[in-house]
């Protein structure tokens, strides 16, 4: 590595004493690049062994890659923690401003510890820590805080500001963190573990400078990256429409999970399809920093004020495949303004917008089924297609106000285990189910991907492209996942987008790489991928987590998906297989 790289300062803070230190550890990036890789080991020397997510001990991890700020597409930022809706391993990636500014500021990670007496935000900018009284903002919404701290912070251009609403206040167990307004850490829990520290925001932006190693060849490079995003069939895709375009081809494909899974085709996708989405409503489309792509969707919502003509207010909204799929398909929402209305509402509060819709989802069945009645609900009908019902559930949820929405709060297993209807609870992982039923390779990468997401492995996309011209063994297919999921390991160490990683492709890394000060052969990159992925693997164990106690919703087997040869015994084939490949491992 450049001795000179600001990438191996790791800031330590402490919100229990207000204080902070940084040290140097080029060994981290020497062997797991940044990113993913240097978190997990970050995880596992700050969290203690069963600690309680919630509790001072729990460290909240931020870190970016040697790609950060220095090739394009190379804009995500990972946190990661213990998770208090899984209770296992919390990771969480993030676009926007978030990684860009943490290495401006002169930093490759940064550790938060402990727990503040009063609500708190962190001003973070070139070496400077301060610890800002958050009082007056506790309780505002994502919007309005972000608004505040805006006018009253430096950098602005290229400073990040991540937030949490309501939500990570009263410690839903999948609140999210807001940055940049349209950009989050979700799932899994992140913002309850900020509320649990009082800690409502995080503000960092600098100026540091970014060596490399040649500088001619650095342009050069720079410049064939930059070439094939902007002129790549798949980038000009996420420009165009975004993931919305999913809807239709997924839809068509009959896997598109529609009213908690009950079918898998939507008779109103044309609705609220990607393509409706951007002749009606598409506003403005963003980018995250040092992305040319614009994948970033924003929808202009007009809507008449009440008593007043000729008078509009102009709400603007962001819409990706995964919110209308959890909010819209998972709800039966046909009216795309409808959906956009939730949509607001849960991201106003800072909620998880693909938890809270099938946690919803869940909701609306079980009350079909009598399992709950309209006591636990407080007096609503969960209805399919009605926003108004879920809007009003979404604020019960952030409050508590009984032991009903106290359960919702902590997720569709939670709530299953008490009030019944486990088999309806599209839960893998304890992590609500995200938004494909293609066939086995969807749920199958879920349950045993690291963190329990779509994103882990892509299985769905086996399903689409071999599992639907040939029947892989089960065998086959989970080894295929585990390579895809250890290969990006390397991409989310980096940290590159995963829409980019048919650019910045195995072939090519060590020539990145050497740029920025790296000297590594495939075989060394490959080595590395294996020892982040079995890292995060032990942590699993560690806190408890074991294949052999993953639970199979029963809705996922009944629901005929695309892919039709595979059942209940196929998955733990596939699991069985997956534990032995394991085994082998020395580190685990």
């Amino acid at each position: 590595m450049l001795r000179d790289d600001p990438l191996v300062n790791i800031l330590y803070i402490d919100l229990s004493s207000r204080t902070f230190e940084v040290k140097r550890r080029p060994d981290l990036f020497e062997n797991y690049l940044g990113g993913t890789g240097v978190a997990i080991k970050l995880l596992h020397e700050e969290c203690p062994r069963d600690c309680d997510p919630l509790s001072p001990e729990n460290p909240i991890i931020f870190a970016v890659g040697p790609f950060t700020a220095l090739f394009p597409l190379a804009s995500k930022s990972v946190s990661m923690f213990k998770s208090p809706h899984t209770g296992n391993l919390g990771e969480s990636h993030c676009g926007g401003r978030s990684a860009v500014a943490i290495r401006m500021a002169g930093y490759g990670a940064i550790v938060i510890k402990g727990t503040s007496d009063l609500p708190v935000y962190l001003s973070i900018h070139s070496g400077r820590v301060q610890f800002r009284d958050a009082s007056s903002l506790w309780g505002m919404g994502c919007f309005s805080s972000g608004r505040i701290i805006r006018e009253n912070e430096p950098g602005p251009g290229l400073r990040t500001i991540m937030r949490i609403g309501k939500a990570g206040e009263t410690l839903v167990s999948y609140a999210c963190v807001t940055t940049e307004t349209y950009r989050h850490f979700g799932r899994m829990g992140l913002g309850a573990v900020f509320g649990s520290k009082k800690l409502k925001a995080v503000v960092i932006s600098g100026k540091s400078a970014i060596p490399v190693v040649d500088k001619k060849q650095y342009r050069k490079i720079y410049k064939e990256i930059y070439d094939a995003a902007v002129k790549s069939p798949v980038m000009k895709k996420y420009h165009d429409l975004g993931t919305a375009e999913n809807i239709l081809p997924l839809n068509r494909f009959a896997g598109i999970p529609t009213r908690n899974l009950k079918e898998a085709t939507f008779d109103k996708a044309d609705a609220i399809s990607g393509e409706a989405f951007a002749e009606q409503y598409l506003g403005r489309r963003l980018a995250c920093t040092h992305c040319p792509v614009g994948c970033i969707h924003i929808a202009a919502l007009r809507e008449p004020y009440e008593d007043e003509a000729y008078f509009y207010k102009t709400t603007m909204i962001s819409y990706d495949y995964e919110p209308i799929y959890a909010l819209g398909t998972m709800l039966g929402m046909t009216n795309p303004e409808d959906f956009l209305k939730l949509m607001d509402r849960v991201e106003w509060w800072g909620m998880d917008a693909m938890t809270t819709g099938v946690v919803l989802a869940w909701a609306t069945e079980a009350q079909e089924r009598g399992l709950i009645s309209e006591k636990e609900t407080m007096g609503i009908t969960f209805s399919w297609g009605d926003p108004i019902s879920y809007i009003n559930a979404c604020r019960l949820i952030v409050e508590q106000p009984n032991e009903f929405y106290k359960a919702l709060a902590r997720g569709t297993e939670h709530a299953s285990s008490l009030y019944g209807g486990d088999d309806i609870a599209l839960s893998l992982g304890k992590n609500e189910m995200p938004g494909y039923h293609t066939g086995p390779g969807a749920h199958l990468g879920v349950l045993m991907g690291l963190r329990h997401s779509h994103l882990d492995n892509a299985g769905y996309s086996v399903d689409q492209s071999k599992l639907v011209k040939t029947q892989m063994d089960p065998e086959d297919l989970a080894e295929t996942l585990f390579y895809e999921e250890r290969w990006r390991q390397i991409l989310s160490s980096l940290v590159v987008c995963f829409f980019a990683r048919g650019i910045y492709t195995a072939e090519r890394l060590p020539e990145l790489l050497r740029i920025a000060g790296f000297d590594l052969n495939p075989e060394d990159i490959g080595r590395i991928g294996q020892n982040i992925y079995e890292e995060k693997y032990r942590f699993k164990t560690r806190e408890g987590f074991s294949l052999d106690k993953l639970r199979f919703p029963k809705r996922i087997f009944e629901t005929p998906s695309p892919i039709k040869a595979w059942d209940e015994t196929y998955l733990r084939r596939a699991l069985g297989h997956m534990k032995a490949v394991l085994a082998k491992s020395s580190h685990i």
